[in-house]
């Protein structure tokens, strides 16, 4: 068997941005004095002349992203979620979303895997934040080569996009064959007991999750979820009526995330039981990203768990 590729979506993230600098002579990557941990040193690097660094200044950043943006740039901005989402909100509000600029925000860092640097950096809210601003669309890839395809799709749809990528190096899950196309959702595997909908490196653990529920006759659909805004509703309410039990996985807070776009959908359109696996409306914690998955229950045997008990809810 050949060994599993490991790398991190921020990896995918910065190789994109460095086919891109020869694609679109308009494109201009920015970052908040991060362009290290974020990859887009790989940008600076090539096109120099294409990059720039606002320092520790996200809101500025932002302003000042959106200004190229208006003047007919393609932009990429780029600081950890915390700080992208976070502390410059009322700039991606009001500057990008209001005014539905061509800006790609590039989040880096996001969710409780980003490991010993402590709750003040693990951002498990930015989902919720983004998907209150109208028009904004959030990417939120499974590996680094789906990474690489969401960043040339952002960089292709005119309009602003908040892409999420995590520092945790993650199984490849897709080939270079993979098609990623924003709005849609992707089926990985068959099944008619119960869904489980993931996003971003939840996705692996999904996978390894039908495997065990597979041994025990469960057989579970596994469906990546990519794009959380606009959330593909017909693959949802398929799921619901082929299955009748839903499970949503992901690296954020269970409120206002994948499982409450995922809720609002089953609840208006086809109810059926829907448990959400995510941080449970807490703050996270330093210490060893894959131990702190587990402690927080974001791994292959909590969602096994969570599958049986949507199972257990079927009328």
């Amino acid at each position: 068997m050949a060994d599993v590729i490991k790398k991190a979506t921020r990896e995918g993230y910065g190789a994109a941005l460095v086919k891109l600098g020869d694609k679109y002579d308009n494109l201009i990557v920015m970052d908040a004095d991060l362009a290290a941990a974020t990859k887009t040193g790989m940008f600076k690097k090539a096109f120099p002349d294409k990059f720039y660094d606002t320092g520790i200044a996200e809101s500025n950043m932002i302003g000042v992203a959106a200004g190229l943006a208006a003047t007919g740039h393609i932009v990429f901005a780029s600081s950890f979620a915390m700080f992208a989402a976070g502390r410059a909100f009322e700039q991606v509000r009001n500057s990008i979303g209001y005014t539905h600029l061509n800006v790609k925000i590039g989040a880096t860092h996001a969710g409780i895997s980003v490991g010993e640097d402590g709750a003040s950096h693990q951002c498990c809210e930015d989902i919720a934040l983004m998907r209150t601003i109208p028009g904004m669309v959030i990417l939120n890839p499974a590996d680094d080569v789906e990474a690489e395809k969401a960043v040339f799709a952002a960089a292709e749809y005119e309009g602003p996009v908040y892409l999420r990528f995590g520092r945790l190096a993650v199984p490849r899950i897709f080939d270079e064959d993979y098609k990623f196309e924003i709005g849609k959702g992707v089926e990985l595997t068959e099944g008619n007991d119960v869904a489980i909908i993931a996003t971003g490196l939840m996705v692996n653990e999904a996978l390894m999750a039908a495997e065990e529920l597979k041994k025990e006759g469960i057989n579970a659909r596994v469906i990546n979820m990519a794009t959380i805004k606009p959330l593909d509703n017909d693959i949802v309410i398929k799921a619901a009526k082929e299955t009748g039990a839903i499970v949503t996985a992901e690296e954020h807070n269970i409120i206002g995330g994948l499982g409450g776009a995922v809720s609002e959908v089953i609840c208006e359109n086809y109810p059926v039981p829907v448990v959400k696996l995510g941080v449970e409306d807490t703050f996270g914690r330093s210490g060893p990203a894959v131990e702190l998955l587990h402690i927080y229950g974001l791994d292959a045997e909590h969602i096994v768990a969570k599958a049986k008990q949507a199972i257990a809810m079927k009328k």
